[in-house]
Protein backbone atom coordinates (compact mmCIF):
# COMPACT_ATOMS: atom_id res chain seq x y z
CA UNK A 1 0.00 0.00 0.00
CA UNK A 2 1.23 3.15 -1.18
CA UNK A 3 1.27 6.23 1.58
CA UNK A 4 -0.34 9.49 0.68
CA UNK A 5 -0.17 12.90 2.10
CA UNK A 6 -3.00 12.25 4.55
CA UNK A 7 -1.51 8.98 5.67
CA UNK A 8 1.75 10.57 6.86
CA UNK A 9 1.62 11.75 10.96
CA UNK A 10 0.58 15.90 11.23
CA UNK A 11 4.23 17.42 11.93
CA UNK A 12 4.35 20.57 12.92
CA UNK A 13 2.05 24.15 13.09
CA UNK A 14 0.65 26.01 10.27
CA UNK A 15 2.52 28.84 9.10
CA UNK A 16 2.85 31.37 6.37
CA UNK A 17 5.77 33.78 7.03
CA UNK A 18 8.48 36.32 5.30
CA UNK A 19 10.71 38.09 7.06
CA UNK A 20 13.11 40.79 5.86
CA UNK A 21 16.43 41.16 8.22
CA UNK A 22 19.10 43.36 8.06
CA UNK A 23 20.40 42.88 11.81
CA UNK A 24 23.79 41.05 11.65
CA UNK A 25 22.13 39.02 14.34
CA UNK A 26 18.41 38.46 14.04
CA UNK A 27 18.32 36.16 16.94
CA UNK A 28 19.74 38.05 19.67
CA UNK A 29 16.98 41.13 18.36
CA UNK A 30 14.21 38.77 18.89
CA UNK A 31 15.20 37.27 21.57
CA UNK A 32 14.89 40.74 23.45
CA UNK A 33 11.77 42.13 21.58
CA UNK A 34 8.56 42.70 24.13
CA UNK A 35 6.96 44.63 21.51
CA UNK A 36 6.25 45.39 17.82
CA UNK A 37 6.20 49.06 16.45
CA UNK A 38 2.86 49.81 15.47
CA UNK A 39 3.94 52.74 13.37
CA UNK A 40 6.33 50.85 10.77
CA UNK A 41 3.93 47.50 10.96
CA UNK A 42 0.86 50.03 9.63
CA UNK A 43 3.24 51.73 6.61
CA UNK A 44 4.12 48.41 5.70
CA UNK A 45 0.63 46.69 5.60
CA UNK A 46 -0.99 49.48 3.20
CA UNK A 47 2.32 49.03 1.36
CA UNK A 48 1.64 44.90 0.92
CA UNK A 49 -1.76 44.87 0.62
CA UNK A 50 -2.88 48.68 -1.44
CA UNK A 51 -5.98 46.95 -2.33
CA UNK A 52 -7.39 46.48 0.74
CA UNK A 53 -8.15 47.99 4.26
CA UNK A 54 -6.36 47.43 7.12
CA UNK A 55 -8.02 47.55 10.94
CA UNK A 56 -5.51 47.53 13.70
CA UNK A 57 -6.31 44.69 16.18
CA UNK A 58 -4.34 44.00 19.62
CA UNK A 59 -0.62 42.70 19.54
CA UNK A 60 -0.48 39.07 20.13
CA UNK A 61 2.32 36.31 19.74
CA UNK A 62 3.46 34.98 16.65
CA UNK A 63 2.94 31.55 17.85
CA UNK A 64 -0.58 31.86 17.26
CA UNK A 65 -0.13 34.53 14.47
CA UNK A 66 2.05 32.54 11.57
CA UNK A 67 -0.94 30.41 10.69
CA UNK A 68 -3.04 33.39 9.35
CA UNK A 69 -6.06 33.19 7.56
CA UNK A 70 -7.38 35.20 4.86
CA UNK A 71 -9.00 38.04 6.38
CA UNK A 72 -6.34 38.79 8.63
CA UNK A 73 -2.34 39.88 8.45
CA UNK A 74 0.07 39.89 11.30
CA UNK A 75 3.26 42.34 10.92
CA UNK A 76 6.21 41.94 13.45
CA UNK A 77 8.58 45.40 13.63
CA UNK A 78 11.39 45.35 15.75
CA UNK A 79 15.18 46.61 15.42
CA UNK A 80 16.29 45.42 11.84
CA UNK A 81 14.12 42.82 11.88
CA UNK A 82 10.53 42.69 10.33
CA UNK A 83 8.12 39.19 9.93
CA UNK A 84 4.71 39.69 7.70
CA UNK A 85 2.08 37.00 8.51
CA UNK A 86 -0.36 36.76 5.37
CA UNK A 87 -2.08 34.10 4.30
CA UNK A 88 -0.75 35.01 0.46
CA UNK A 89 2.78 33.56 1.02
CA UNK A 90 1.65 29.98 1.52
CA UNK A 91 2.66 29.29 -2.43
CA UNK A 92 3.58 25.86 -3.81
CA UNK A 93 6.89 27.40 -5.59
CA UNK A 94 7.94 30.56 -3.29
CA UNK A 95 10.81 31.59 -5.65
CA UNK A 96 7.68 32.85 -8.17
CA UNK A 97 6.98 35.54 -5.34
CA UNK A 98 7.46 38.98 -7.15
CA UNK A 99 10.11 41.46 -5.74
CA UNK A 100 7.38 43.62 -3.89
CA UNK A 101 6.83 40.78 -1.97
CA UNK A 102 10.11 39.45 -1.51
CA UNK A 103 12.11 42.73 -0.80
CA UNK A 104 9.87 45.51 -0.48
CA UNK A 105 12.21 46.88 2.59
CA UNK A 106 15.36 46.85 0.22
CA UNK A 107 16.49 44.17 3.13
CA UNK A 108 20.03 42.31 3.17
CA UNK A 109 17.97 38.86 3.65
CA UNK A 110 14.89 37.69 3.16
CA UNK A 111 13.32 34.36 4.25
CA UNK A 112 10.06 32.48 3.57
CA UNK A 113 8.58 29.81 5.82
CA UNK A 114 5.36 27.95 5.59
CA UNK A 115 3.79 25.00 6.40
CA UNK A 116 0.65 23.60 6.41
CA UNK A 117 -0.29 19.94 8.46
CA UNK A 118 -3.44 19.32 6.49
CA UNK A 119 -1.43 18.60 3.24
CA UNK A 120 1.91 17.58 4.99
CA UNK A 121 3.17 20.30 3.20
CA UNK A 122 6.14 22.38 4.09
CA UNK A 123 8.42 24.86 2.32
CA UNK A 124 11.16 27.73 2.97
CA UNK A 125 13.28 30.21 0.85
CA UNK A 126 16.02 32.68 0.77
CA UNK A 127 16.91 35.77 -1.02
CA UNK A 128 20.11 37.76 -0.86
CA UNK A 129 19.94 41.58 -1.07
CA UNK A 130 16.83 40.49 -3.72
CA UNK A 131 18.62 37.89 -5.74
CA UNK A 132 16.69 34.40 -5.34
CA UNK A 133 19.28 31.60 -4.04
CA UNK A 134 17.42 29.00 -2.66
CA UNK A 135 13.93 27.47 -1.90
CA UNK A 136 12.27 23.61 -1.08
CA UNK A 137 8.49 23.06 -1.28
CA UNK A 138 7.43 19.59 -0.86
CA UNK A 139 4.65 17.11 0.84
CA UNK A 140 6.66 14.02 1.72
CA UNK A 141 5.65 12.23 -1.97
CA UNK A 142 5.49 15.18 -4.14
CA UNK A 143 8.47 17.97 -4.60
CA UNK A 144 7.26 20.91 -5.81
CA UNK A 145 10.22 23.49 -5.70
CA UNK A 146 13.83 22.40 -5.04
CA UNK A 147 15.76 25.13 -6.98
CA UNK A 148 19.59 26.46 -5.77
CA UNK A 149 22.29 24.91 -4.11
CA UNK A 150 21.32 23.18 -0.84
CA UNK A 151 22.54 25.25 2.59
CA UNK A 152 24.63 23.43 4.94
CA UNK A 153 22.27 23.04 7.55
CA UNK A 154 20.18 21.05 5.18
CA UNK A 155 22.82 18.13 5.00
CA UNK A 156 21.31 15.88 8.07
CA UNK A 157 17.96 15.54 6.21
CA UNK A 158 19.13 14.96 2.91
CA UNK A 159 21.95 12.28 5.00
CA UNK A 160 18.32 10.71 6.35
CA UNK A 161 19.28 11.62 9.76
CA UNK A 162 15.55 12.81 9.87
CA UNK A 163 13.69 9.72 8.81
CA UNK A 164 9.76 9.90 8.20
CA UNK A 165 7.76 7.49 10.69
CA UNK A 166 5.32 6.37 9.37
CA UNK A 167 1.84 4.28 10.80
CA UNK A 168 1.97 0.59 11.40
CA UNK A 169 1.08 -1.51 8.20
CA UNK A 170 1.88 1.90 5.74
CA UNK A 171 4.13 1.37 2.94
CA UNK A 172 5.75 4.72 2.04
CA UNK A 173 5.89 5.50 -1.60
CA UNK A 174 8.97 4.27 -3.13
CA UNK A 175 9.43 8.31 -4.43
CA UNK A 176 8.80 9.73 -0.69
CA UNK A 177 11.41 12.42 1.08
CA UNK A 178 13.95 10.93 3.49
CA UNK A 179 12.55 13.54 6.07
CA UNK A 180 8.95 15.51 6.87
CA UNK A 181 8.69 18.76 4.74
CA UNK A 182 7.11 20.45 7.75
CA UNK A 183 10.50 19.36 9.94
CA UNK A 184 12.22 20.47 7.40
CA UNK A 185 10.99 24.07 7.29
CA UNK A 186 11.09 24.35 10.96
CA UNK A 187 14.53 23.60 10.70
CA UNK A 188 15.27 26.67 8.30
CA UNK A 189 13.37 28.63 10.48
CA UNK A 190 15.31 27.83 13.32
CA UNK A 191 18.63 28.16 11.69
CA UNK A 192 17.66 31.57 10.48
CA UNK A 193 15.51 32.89 13.88
CA UNK A 194 16.23 30.56 16.19
CA UNK A 195 13.46 29.52 17.37
CA UNK A 196 10.46 26.81 16.09
CA UNK A 197 6.35 26.49 16.01
CA UNK A 198 6.55 23.23 17.38
CA UNK A 199 7.08 22.03 20.81
CA UNK A 200 8.74 23.60 23.47
CA UNK A 201 11.91 25.73 23.06
CA UNK A 202 15.14 23.70 22.86
CA UNK A 203 18.39 24.64 24.72
CA UNK A 204 19.28 28.45 22.97
CA UNK A 205 15.86 28.49 21.07
CA UNK A 206 13.39 31.27 21.57
CA UNK A 207 10.19 31.15 22.91
CA UNK A 208 7.70 32.23 20.02
CA UNK A 209 4.84 32.70 22.63
CA UNK A 210 7.03 35.85 23.84
CA UNK A 211 7.50 37.35 20.54
CA UNK A 212 4.80 39.96 19.82
CA UNK A 213 2.73 41.07 15.90
CA UNK A 214 0.66 43.70 15.48
CA UNK A 215 -2.43 42.43 14.11
CA UNK A 216 -5.11 43.87 11.46
CA UNK A 217 -8.34 42.80 9.69
CA UNK A 218 -8.31 43.52 5.86
CA UNK A 219 -11.19 44.37 4.30
CA UNK A 220 -12.72 45.50 0.98
CA UNK A 221 -12.58 49.22 0.63
CA UNK A 222 -15.64 50.62 1.68
CA UNK A 223 -16.77 47.55 3.73
CA UNK A 224 -14.49 48.24 6.72
CA UNK A 225 -16.66 48.87 10.34
CA UNK A 226 -16.87 52.73 11.22
CA UNK A 227 -13.73 54.09 13.26
CA UNK A 228 -16.03 54.35 16.90
CA UNK A 229 -16.62 50.60 16.11
CA UNK A 230 -12.95 49.52 16.39
CA UNK A 231 -11.10 50.21 19.58
CA UNK A 232 -7.64 49.03 19.21
CA UNK A 233 -4.92 48.25 21.95
CA UNK A 234 -1.91 50.26 21.82
CA UNK A 235 -2.31 50.67 18.26
CA UNK A 236 -1.66 54.13 16.76
CA UNK A 237 -4.36 57.17 16.76
CA UNK A 238 -6.42 55.13 18.96
CA UNK A 239 -9.69 56.54 19.56
CA UNK A 240 -11.08 53.95 21.91
CA UNK A 241 -9.92 53.25 25.75
CA UNK A 242 -11.40 49.42 25.02
CA UNK A 243 -8.95 46.98 23.38
CA UNK A 244 -10.61 45.49 20.31
CA UNK A 245 -11.44 41.31 21.06
CA UNK A 246 -8.24 39.28 19.34
CA UNK A 247 -10.75 37.01 16.73
CA UNK A 248 -11.00 33.78 16.29
CA UNK A 249 -9.00 32.08 14.43
CA UNK A 250 -9.97 30.59 11.13
CA UNK A 251 -7.55 28.58 9.33
CA UNK A 252 -7.27 28.62 5.42
CA UNK A 253 -6.60 25.57 3.22
CA UNK A 254 -3.88 26.20 1.07
CA UNK A 255 -4.89 25.74 -2.42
Amino acid sequence: MEVTEREVPVVGAKASTIWYVDAPDPISVLREATTSDWNAASALVGRLYPHLTAVPLEQGPISTSAGVDDDHVFIGCYPGVTVVCGSNLSVPTPSTLPESVTRPLASEHTYLVASDPEHAWGAFAYWERGEFRRSFSATPVYIYEDVGLPLVWERPFWAGDHPLIYPPGVMPDPQSLPFHPQEFAEAANAEWLGFRYTGGPKPGELDPNALPVCGFTMYVPGQEPQPQNVPVQNAPAADSAEPAPRPKKRWFSRK
